[in-house]
């Protein structure tokens, strides 16, 4: 009988939902749907039967995430409109990425990503700023800078992928292939994340501490840049000649933009704990509660999608070297991510922990995070040394 309850409030809240639904939610759908049309009868001789999965699934994960958070839905709409705007300027080939004013100075890749780089650290600046000050129009600014180095972060990124296809149909590839292309893609899934539970919350006072990492991200971004020109766009090695990158990666990044953010929600959290209650940090700073709450939420959405990620590198791997798992010390370090976060969402829902010890954990968790993702690329070897510095 419960069940029969559950299925007829579930059915319920489906109906209900879609009649929130305006005429611009489905234009919205329908253009997003026409857009993956196209770009499936423009490219389809080029895709497997996964890749057409992937860009239709695609498709509809993005009208899902347009309908349930609707500032995103004006971010795609941007982005895809500027992204066509810079692709267009190059025409068949690389050259006017020279003499065009929009290429130089604006859209193409290195340019988008220089903005969005620029724009993170000032954002990063003004909310700390806006929270000293408790002045809501600087808060404002610094939210409306974080969109915007957003926007240029996703817009450099849809760039290079058409440069790199411009360069050779066989050097191009999807830009989530190396180093300086996923610390793009860290910085934009950790503003975006941080960006929604600033909506959900209604507040900005948190801004400053999580775009600190993605700062942190932006100087490593530069030095790798301009001291390792990691910028060029370079073929793919053959390990990563496989649709199973362009799903892998980024529910990878997600993850660990989701872990990044839980950890300076926990920094925010214990800094407010030792000042103490009436003093000045609890003041400015979100409450406790709410804090807690950021990170558990921000800790269970990446562990799900860590967890999917895992997965389908598994999957990868034993279409790629013939075996689902090698202990290869890139696989070692995610099993021990998986355990670190099992083991905190396991504490917090059976045992009910909160507090400064679990501000702590997600805090440890996040160096546990960094070696996995860059320390052994650094430090260690294996199947996966394609992405050493």
């Amino acid at each position: 009988m419960s069940v029969t309850h559950d299925s007829i409030q579930n059915e319920f809240k489906r109906k209900a939902f879609i009649k929130t639904l305006s005429v611009y939610d489905w234009l919205f759908a329908v253009a997003t749907l026409y857009g993956t049309y196209f770009a499936w009868d423009e490219y389809k001789a080029l895709m497997d039967v996964y890749e057409v999965g992937i860009l239709f699934g695609t498709g509809l994960a993005m009208i899902a995430l347009g309908w349930l958070w609707k500032p995103s839905r004006t971010l795609m709409l941007v982005v895809a409109g500027l992204s066509l705007f810079g692709v267009m300027q190059y025409g068949s080939g690389l050259a006017p990425a020279e003499t065009n004013f929009f290429l130089r100075f604006l859209l193409s890749s290195q340019s988008a990503i220089m903005w969005m780089s620029a724009l993170y650290v000032l954002a990063t600046v003004t909310y700390f700023i806006g929270l000293f000050m408790q002045s809501e129009f600087t808060n404002k600014v610094a939210s409306a800078m974080t969109w915007s180095a957003t926007t240029m972060g996703l817009v450099g990124l849809m760039v290079r992928w058409r440069e790199s296809y411009l360069i050779s149909h066989d050097v191009g590839h999807i830009p989530v292939s190396n180093l300086y292309e996923v610390f793009i893609l860290f910085a934009i899934i950790t503003a975006l994340l941080y960006l929604f539970y600033e909506a959900k919350y209604k507040t900005r006072a948190m801004g400053g501490f999580v775009l600190l990492i993605i700062s942190a991200a932006v100087a490593f971004l530069l030095w790798y840049t301009f001291d390792k020109g990691a910028d060029e766009i370079q073929p793919l090695v053959p390990a990563l000649q496989s649709y199973w990158m362009k799903i892998h990666v980024p529910a990878n990044f997600i993850g660990y933009g989701c872990f990044a953010l839980s950890a300076m929600v926990g920094v925010i959290f214990l800094i407010r704990e030792r000042a103490g209650e009436g003093s000045y940090a609890a003041r400015i700073l979100p409450h406790g509660d709410l804090l807690d709450d950021v990170m558990y939420k921000s800790i269970a959405l990446g562990f799900a999608f860590f967890t999917i990620a895992t997965i389908l590198g598994a999957m990868w791997a034993n279409e790629a070297w013939g075996g689902y798992w090698s202990w290869d010390p890139k696989e070692t370090w995610a099993l021990i991510v998986w355990l670190n976060y099992a083991a905190w969402l396991h504490m917090r829902l059976t045992k009910g922990w909160r507090g400064a010890g679990m501000a702590w954990w997600a805090v440890i968790g996040l160096f546990v995070t960094l070696f996995a993702f860059l320390g052994v690329n650094m430090f260690l070897s294996g199947l996966h040394s394609y992405g050493e510095l």
